[in-house]
């Protein structure tokens, strides 16, 4: 019998596949990280077919290890990082460059050119017009690899968020295709029609014959043979919206945050669309059956990408899960405050040409001390985020948590102290492939509704908030003197 749901979360740093079963608890996974390239300031690429490598090589690894055949997968899922941009040509299936990733900046000075464009974007967006989203990535592709532009006009060429390139690739060309919560985060996309515009099309340049379909979360993407048999694509969603729905954010006023690479709390905000007046992105948060249901959005750029930065770039320990044990150490009498701007700015700030700093180093910093100053940092950013949302009066007291970062205990306690609300980690912490697993299930009628979602979810752990000194005003004077 088909019972088991495999979810494809293709994320920034790594590829995962994921197993689950009928009843949405996970069995297995295998992750395998792939290359950064980072070929300029401010430039960050992944290479496609690589991306595509690690999605087939995941995929039949989980599937050998698990002795399973096709005939077993009920459905398959995708989430993905959002906004990185491909554009491929149609013929032969090959990029015409370097996927340009979400944390790029190269696209600054053109975001600048178009500042007469911002209200009208951000009405029909939901979104700040800032080089984090697809819609400038791909005009900077046109205008910036040869013959492009031409092949584009001509109808040759494909754009895509990674979900729609690995449809196609899975497909065998057959679909090109997206989902509205990525189609959401293009800046292409009119969330209030829910169809691509062509008002924002003329402003970026973009021929829409380049394009995918914009699908529900739950719906037929295609099926694909790379497991020996035939398997439906049944559910996808981008990552951040794919963890909302893991965390069974299904009711207004629910939120999670996410600490992978970048940090994204994400609030439930119902059938209407909340625009924020304090710089947080209004997006799409699911659409299943036809009925959309929105969310206010803050993004972080950079939060589990400082930790890997300690790990990789300063050599500060072997292993990410060395920090917590490192913060425990660090002097209480450290007055060290990292802002890590490594790739600008995101909300409330939105400042793509910030840049890192440390303050307060002395003779007697450690490794231990700008360690625990860099997780703080994360938690710090995150009550930017709480802020603004109360601003925007879409506050909230308790707060569900997800992603790598969540397993150290530190980071997750000092967060419930910052932020003066109640934490709660799941069982499951990959509740962005667990998002993807449940779309794939409601299309494979493995699961009734939202309702039964709820039964499958479990926490793990809580975290209250506990009276600490406050050295939020310390962060906030820190973060003014890196913005430009």
């Amino acid at each position: 019998m088909k019972e088991m749901i495999i979810a494809i979360d293709q994320g920034t740093s790594s590829t995962r596949s994921v197993l689950y079963d009928k009843n949405g608890q996970l069995i297995d996974s295998v992750q395998e990280e792939f290359t950064q390239y980072f070929p300029l300031e401010g430039w960050v690429e992944h290479d496609p077919e690589q991306i595509w490598d690690t999605v087939l090589s995941t995929l039949k690894s989980l599937v050998k290890r698990n002795g399973l055949t096709a005939n077993e997968i009920a459905s398959l899922g995708i989430t993905n990082q959002r906004e990185t941009t491909v554009v491929w040509n149609k013929k032969t299936g090959k990029p015409i460059f370097n996927a340009i990733v979400w944390q790029d900046r190269r696209t600054s000075k053109f975001c600048e050119e178009l500042r007469s464009h911002e209200s009208t974007i951000h009405q029909k967006t939901g979104l700040i017009l800032d080089p984090y989203f697809s819609a400038t990535k791909v005009n900077w592709l046109l205008n910036n690899v040869k013959g492009s532009k031409e092949l584009a006009s001509a109808g040759e060429l494909l754009f895509g968020t990674i979900d729609t390139f690995l449809i196609w690739k899975l497909t065998e060309g057959k679909k090109h295709l997206t989902d509205v919560t990525n189609a959401s985060r293009t800046m292409l996309f009119n969330i209030t029609e829910e169809k691509w515009d062509d008002d924002l099309l003329g402003i970026f340049e973009i021929p829409k014959n380049m394009l995918p379909k914009v699908c529900d979360n739950v719906s037929n993407y295609g099926s694909t043979t790379v497991l020996g048999g035939e398997v439906t694509i049944g559910g996808v969603a981008g990552d951040q919206q794919s963890a909302l729905i893991g965390q069974c954010c299904f009711n207004p006023g629910d939120v999670k945050s996410t600490y992978g690479t970048g940090c994204f709390m994400i609030v439930n905000t119902g059938e209407k669309i909340l625009y924020s007046n304090n710089r947080l992105l209004s997006t799409i948060g699911y659409r299943v059956k036809g009925k959309t249901t929105y969310a206010l959005e803050g993004s972080i750029f950079v939060a589990g990408a400082a930790i890997q930065w300690l790990r990789d770039g300063l050599s500060f320990f072997e292993d990410s899960a060395d920090t917590e044990a490192l913060a425990k150490n660090a002097s209480d009498k450290s007055r060290v405050l990292v802002v890590p701007a490594l790739t600008g700015l995101g909300a409330p700030h939105w400042d793509a040409d910030a840049r890192g700093a440390i303050f307060g180093l002395t003779r007697d910093t450690s490794r231990e001390d700008i360690t625990k100053a860099t997780l703080e940092s994360i938690s710090f950013q995150s009550k930017d985020l709480l802020e603004a949302m109360n601003k925007d009066n879409a506050s909230f007291r308790k707060l569900m948590i997800d992603g790598g970062m969540v397993m150290n205990n530190w980071f997750c306690q000092n967060l419930a102290d910052v932020l003066e609300v109640e934490v709660t980690r799941p069982k499951i912490i990959e509740t962005t492939s667990l998002g993807a697993a449940f779309l794939a299930g409601l299309n494979a009628d493995l699961f009734e509704n939202f309702s039964a979602l709820q039964k499958s979810k479990l926490v793990e752990r809580t975290f209250l908030p506990r009276e600490r000194e406050n050295r939020y005003v310390d962060w906030k004077e820190a973060v003014k003197k890196v913005l430009t």
